[in-house]
């Protein structure tokens, strides 16, 4: 019986992604990347196809989530301060990228900025 994979999350370089993937692993769950060989091979392509993603089994998602939240980085401001969710005042948000245009899927670097908060899903627009 096959088991299905999900995406943990989705990073822009591989370094990012190469620390949580032994971090997982060293505590024993199985770990799959998506995209990372084109993406070590053409770095500009990260944007254009959504970051390198760290798979894991459904099963182990629950567990997989705890370690990937104690060691994950936050989006930060200018001021290197982490975002604050407007509606539910975590500051556990990430940069988002939604790529529903065609326009934002053959040019990423034009779409505007926004933040994801992982506590309530709020999506909020970068300040300029």
């Amino acid at each position: 019986m096959g088991k299905d994979w999900i995406v943990l999350g989705s990073f822009e370089f591989l370094a990012d992604v190469q620390v949580i993937k032994g971090r997982l692993e060293s505590e024993g769950i199985e770990t799959r990347l998506k995209d990372d060989n084109t993406i070590s091979v053409e770095p500009f392509a990260s944007n254009a196809l959504g970051g390198i993603k760290l798979l894991v089994h459904k099963e182990d998602e629950k567990i997989a989530k705890g370690i990937y939240n104690e060691i994950r980085n936050y989006a930060t401001d200018d001021e290197g301060n982490l975002i604050v969710c407007p509606i539910c005042g975590a500051q556990k948000s990430e940069v988002y990228y939604a790529r529903k245009t065609l326009l934002y899927k053959l040019f990423p670097f034009l779409e505007p900025k926004k933040y994801k908060c992982n506590n309530c899903n709020f999506l909020t627009r970068a300040n300029r």
